[in-house]
């Protein structure tokens, strides 16, 4: 009596992108698709759609841009740990690394790539975390280590940078890298009104006396994280 055994498809992966330039989701989309062990199996470009897919695709693993379309992907993550969604989530944003890192793995991310990575590293970290791995670069890694032994106080004005709201650390390290007001307005989907408000809170938050003084102090936090 001989047994057959049948070619079993391994599952494959079910991803969810939540991005809001659809260009870029849509390039995202075909490099995933054409992994074997991947597939798209939603796409969002705000929290309450993400929200939505999520519950109704049961994705195993979030691809989440930092700035979405009205609000921070870093809320989205702070939700998902609130309802105790138990999603890995990675993050692939235009920000530097330097700057988001350790903010998003606080905030409950499992790993932060850049968008001018390869094709190959952002595949190589989407595998990673759906491994259970947590994934960062590895000069990242090296200075987050450094930064967790390093005795000691933190670096001059840290502690009033890390009291910023998501939104507003965005602004601040937009403003830090040289973009105007109207430019910030368009990268992150608001109006000039709302980009000043932010600025606003982070002058009185850092204590600073002026707008002047916000550009100069957000251009020295980005030289030092470099």
């Amino acid at each position: 009596m001989t047994t057959s055994i049948e070619n079993v498809t391994p599952r494959q992966s079910r991803v969810l992108l939540v991005e809001d330039h659809p260009l870029f989701r849509e390039r995202l989309a075909l490099l995933i698709n054409k992994d074997p062990g991947m597939t798209v199996c939603g796409e969002a470009d705000n929290i309450q759609q993400a929200m939505e897919v999520i519950r109704a695709t049961q994705p195993d693993i979030a691809i989440v841009d930092i700035s979405l379309r009205g609000s921070s992907g870093l809320e989205l993550i702070k939700d998902l740990r609130a309802q105790e969604i138990d999603l890995p989530v990675l993050v692939l944003s235009m920000h530097d690394e330097n700057l988001y890192a350790e903010r998003v793995l606080r905030a409950g991310a499992r790993g932060y790539v850049t968008k001018n990575e390869t094709s190959l590293v952002v595949i190589e970290a989407i595998q990673a975390v759906l491994a259970g791995e947590v994934y960062v670069s590895k000069s990242m890694t090296t200075k987050i280590i450094s930064r967790m032994s390093a005795a000691g106080p933190s670096r001059a004005g840290e502690g009033g940078v890390e009291s910023l709201a998501d939104r507003e650390l965005e602004v601040f390290q937009l403003i830090g890298s040289g973009r105007t007001l109207k430019e910030i307005a368009e990268l992150l989907h608001l109006g000039e009104s709302t980009v000043d408000t932010y600025r606003a809170r982070i002058k009185e938050k850092l204590g600073l006396r002026s707008a002047a003084e916000v550009y100069l102090r957000a251009g020295q936090w980005v030289k030092e994280r470099d």
